[in-house]
C-alpha cells in the first residue's frame, strides 16, 4: 500500500488537515480535507489528526510523514505518535495549493483567513516559484470582531442571514451618490467610501452587509492591483471567507469591471493545507 502524506494547517481559529496518497496510475489522490475548532493549537492538532485518521480508516503504519504549516504549528516540537513532523512555509503552501486547486500554472493567490495574504505563484517544469506580495489585516477576524461588537453576532451563519436582508444604500457612499453623470468605464455601484452614508435608520442587516462588503472590497482591490502589476487576469481565492455568500458576491459582481477573473475552486477553504501536503519536494 502506498503511504499517505498528511498536511496540517494550524490557523488562528481552525486547524485543517488533508492527506495525499498515490493512486494506481501513480498520480497523487486527495483524501477529503477536514477541519476542527479548539481553544488551543495543540488540542486542535491532535483532535484533527485523530478525527482524520479514524474517519478515513488510516492506521499509523499507513502514514509516511506529516507536513505542518500555519502560525500555530510551532507548538509541535516533537513527532506526533512517532511520525516525523516537518514544518513547511505557509506562503509557499498558499501558492502551491492555489495553483493545484485551480489547475493554473500562474496566478495571484489570495488567502482569506483571519487576515489576508497575497501571493504570486508560478509553476514551470514541475517547480513552483512563490513570492509573498504582502497582505492586509482585513479578513475573517475583522468580520467576526466588528459584527460581535456592533451587532452582538459572532457566527458566520448568523452574519450571512443578516446580510441577506441588508441594503448597502443605507451604509455606503457610492459613485452614483456623488456624480450625476457616470465616470466613463467605472461601475456606478462601486464604493466611494465604506460607511460613508450610514443612515440613522440602518438596520442590523444593513450594518452586517456593510461590514462584509468593506472586508471583501478591501481584499478585492489589493488583489486587482497585484494582478495588474504582473499583467495577470487570474486571481485564485482560498481560505474560510470563500464560503461566505456575500463575500463571494462582491468578487463575482466586480470581476468584469476590473478585467480580471476571480476563481473560487472546489475545496477553496483548504487551499493552504493542500499546498502544505504537496510541499514536500519543493
Amino acid at each position: 500500500m502506498n503511504k499517505t502524506v498528511i498536511g496540517i494547517d494550524v490557523g488562528g481559529t481552525t486547524t485543517k488537515i488533508v492527506g495525499f496518497r498515490k493512486g494506481a496510475d501513480g498520480a497523487k489522490e486527495l483524501i477529503a480535507p477536514q477541519f476542527v475548532r479548539a481553544t488551543d493549537p495543540l488540542t486542535s492538532i491532535y483532535g484533527a489528526f485523530g478525527k482524520f485518521t479514524a474517519e478515513n480508516g488510516l492506521e499509523l503504519t499507513d502514514i509516511d510523514r506529516i507536513l505542518m504549516t500555519g502560525a500555530g504549528s510551532s507548538v509541535i516540537t516533537k513527532p506526533i505518535y512517532n511520525l516525523t513532523c516537518t514544518p513547511v512555509p505557509e506562503f509557499s503552501s498558499i501558492g502551491i495549493g492555489g495553483l493545484y486547486l485551480s489547475g493554473l500554472d500562474e496566478a495571484i493567490v489570495v488567502s482569506m483567513g483571519t487576515g489576508t495574504a497575497l501571493i504570486h505563484a508560478k509553476k514551470e517544469d514541475g517547480k513552483h516559484t512563490v513570492e509573498y506580495l504582502g497582505g492586509t489585516g482585513m479578513g475573517g477576524g475583522t468580520l467576526i470582531g466588528l459584527c460581535r461588537k456592533m451587532l452582538g453576532v459572532d457566527t458566520v451563519e448568523h452574519i450571512e442571514q443578516l446580510c441577506a436582508d441588508g441594503d448597502l444604500d443605507n451604509i455606503d457612499l457610492r459613485i452614483k451618490d456623488i456624480s450625476h453623470s457616470r465616470y466613463q468605464g467605472i461601475n456606478e455601484n462601486l464604493t466611494a467610501a465604506n460607511f460613508g452614508k450610514v443612515s440613522d435608520l440602518a438596520t442590523g442587516s444593513d450594518l452586517a452587509l456593510g461590514i462584509t462588503n468593506m472586508v471583501a472590497e478591501t481584499i478585492m482591490m489589493l488583489a486587482v492591483f497585484a494582478a495588474r502589476s504582473y499583467r495577470l487576469k487570474d486571481i485564485v481565492l482560498i481560505g474560510n471567507l470563500t464560503n461566505i455568500s456575500p463575500i463571494r458576491n462582491v468578487f463575482e459582481n466586480h470581476a468584469q469591471g476590473f478585467g480580471v477573473r476571480f476563481l473560487i475552486p472546489q475545496n477553496s477553504q483548504f487551499g493552504t493545507v493542500i499546498g502544505a501536503a504537496l510541499n514536500d519536494h519543493e
